[in-house]
């Protein structure tokens, strides 16, 4: 029978490994951790926090893929009522709509920015400094980068024309990510998908058949012994706290002085906490040279301007850095396709959010993860399910 390993249960891996199925090979799958998910994990106990928004753009293709296989639902859209509470700051101060510069940028037209100029330039010439800082800024919920000005004119704005499309492209799972992982594993298992958590790999397994490795780049580059498997990403604080309920809180803050977001996820999810509570996330992106405790600051500094008397309500907190797990970001002269190719050479094949694959956010973990069980499956005479 035709064998394919996938290592990393993540969200790459289990979409190769239900691809790899449905086509009629044997597959095996490995996860270090104890339970599946990687970073699509969702916190057990009350408060259930994502390492980040994990948003689902309507418009993308693992949108289509999770609908067709009955994965998607149930899925919470922003109430209308919540994007009236959306809030922009800039000079100190919380405003209701945004600089008109930003929203020029926004209806550019796909394509126009160019690949080998940085954004902050390139936008400059366009709308002027200031809104081309505050579109930066603003491009950050889809980055997690502290310099976005810095990255490809190309790259920032195809990701600030969805991160401000209207109506909103993003949802969100309700329960959290965790609950799209159970459902999808679930299904790999329906297929026959040998799935073995805590099997920490050192090296690559000793099996027939090709290997499709879905882990980060760091773990990759550790496991297949390859010095070039390397791509910038973001390193960012994410803070998040538990209020007690109260009216008129704001349901989103984008800073626009800085990098940083701010964003009530009960508002689309009330299951996220208990009754009577919001559960709030702050993404603030740091630099290299800066600290946990900088991101933290900085996302209090928002929440007293949006969520007043919110230390008084707090019932829960927590702290982290995301470092390397925020997806790829493309530098001026750079492309998707010139980060790490997901063919390897000798049967390996690569799937992640840092790999030679389009999209935005998991989108290039799922795309990859197509790619990749696609090749190992031909690579092993497979013909792939369509």
């Amino acid at each position: 029978m035709h064998r394919i390993t996938v290592v990393g249960g993540g969200f790459a891996g289990l979409t190769a490994a239900i691809t790899a199925a449905e086509s009629g090979a044997t597959v095996t799958l490995h996860e270090a951790h104890h339970t599946l998910g990687g970073r699509s994990r969702t916190a057990d106990g009350p408060y259930r926090t994502n390492e980040g928004p994990h948003a689902l753009y309507r418009g993308g293709p693992h949108w289509s893929w999770l609908k067709q296989h009955g994965l998607l639902e149930p899925i919470a859209a922003v109430p209308a009522l919540e994007a009236g509470r959306l809030r922009f700051h800039r000079g100190g101060k919380l405003h209701r709509t945004p600089p008109l510069a930003l929203l020029r940028l926004t209806r550019r037209p796909a394509g126009q920015a160019p690949v080998g100029q940085d954004f902050l330039s390139w936008a400059t010439s366009q709308v002027g400094e200031t809104g081309a800082r505050a579109a930066a800024h603003y491009a950050a919920v889809a980055l997690y980068h502290h310099d976005p000005g810095s990255l490809s004119a190309a790259f920032v704005h195809a990701r600030l024309r969805r991160a401000a499309s209207l109506p909103p492209e993003a949802h969100f799972v309700r329960g959290g990510w965790g609950a799209l992982v159970d459902r999808m594993a679930a299904r790999a298992r329906e297929l026959g998908v040998r799935i073995e958590t805590g099997s920490h790999l050192t090296e690559l397994p000793a099996t027939e058949g090709p290997v499709i490795v879905a882990t980060s780049l760091d773990a990759a580059r550790i496991l297949l012994g390859d010095h070039s498997l390397h791509w910038p990403s973001g390193r960012t604080t994410l803070v998040d706290v538990a209020l007690r309920t109260r009216r008129g809180d704001a349901w989103v803050i984008s800073d626009l002085d800085a990098p940083g977001w701010i964003e009530r996820f009960t508002a689309q999810d009330p299951t996220l906490a208990p009754a009577g509570e919001q559960l709030i996330q702050g993404q603030l992106p740091i630099a290299p040279d800066e600290s946990k405790t900088d991101g933290a600051a900085h996302a209090e500094r928002l929440f007293d301007l949006g969520f007043p008397g919110w230390r008084e309500r707090l019932t829960w907190r927590r702290s982290s850095v995301a470092a390397g797990r925020t997806g790829a970001v493309d530098p001026p002269g750079t492309t998707w396709r010139d980060r790490p190719a997901i063919r390897r050479g000798d049967g390996v094949f690569l799937a992640g959010d840092q790999t030679a694959a389009p999209g935005a956010l998991a989108e290039v973990s799922f795309n990859s993860a197509l790619e990749a069980a696609s090749l190992a499956l031909t690579s092993s005479g497979v013909e792939v399910a369509r």
